[in-house]
């Protein structure tokens, strides 16, 4: 049966977000990020060359999925939301109703996520990884709650 959880880098260090993928039994993690680096030298192994060296070691797949990113033009409507709050992107608990709505008209209606789906492993799990910490600040929880319900499917969520 095919399993879905979601992961971010912010406040994990490689063991633990390794350990969290193990526990999982992740074999395959796809990368949601458009730009795939992460600021900040304690999360250098995050940025894509090195940490897909490392899921290779681990014996996890890398795949880049760029059509699920939000473009340049949505991150900084989040962001705009972001300053009003009063919050910065490692410290947001949840994305604005105006992010979510675009995101949602703009990326995911028009990507077809049943090859996704499909590509997916009966026998692992596959997860969906960006940097927030926390799934409600991501849009990664938009993708898996709509894998999740459109497939069938439970999302977990992995905190590293």
């Amino acid at each position: 049966m095919q399993r879905l959880t979601t992961i971010g880098v912010y406040g994990a260090q490689l063991e633990s977000f390794l350990a969290a993928l193990a526990g999982a039994n992740v074999r395959h993690l796809l990368d949601l990020r458009q730009r795939r680096g992460v600021r900040g030298r304690e999360y250098a192994w995050a940025n894509a060359q090195r940490l897909q060296r490392v899921l290779t070691d681990a014996g996890i797949e890398y795949r880049h999925h760029g059509e699920l990113a939000p473009t340049t033009e949505l991150r900084h409507l989040q962001y705009a939301e972001d300053a009003a709050q009063g919050v910065g992107k490692r410290s947001r608990i949840a994305l604005a109703p105006v992010y979510v709505a675009r995101y949602e008209r703009e990326i995911l209606d028009a990507v077809d996520l049943r090859a996704l789906v499909a590509a997916m492993p009966d026998d692992a799990a596959t997860t969906l990884f960006c940097v927030e910490r926390d799934p409600a600040a991501c849009h990664r929880s938009l993708v898996a709650g709509r894998i999740g319900r459109e497939f069938g499917l439970t999302v977990h969520h992995l905190y590293p």
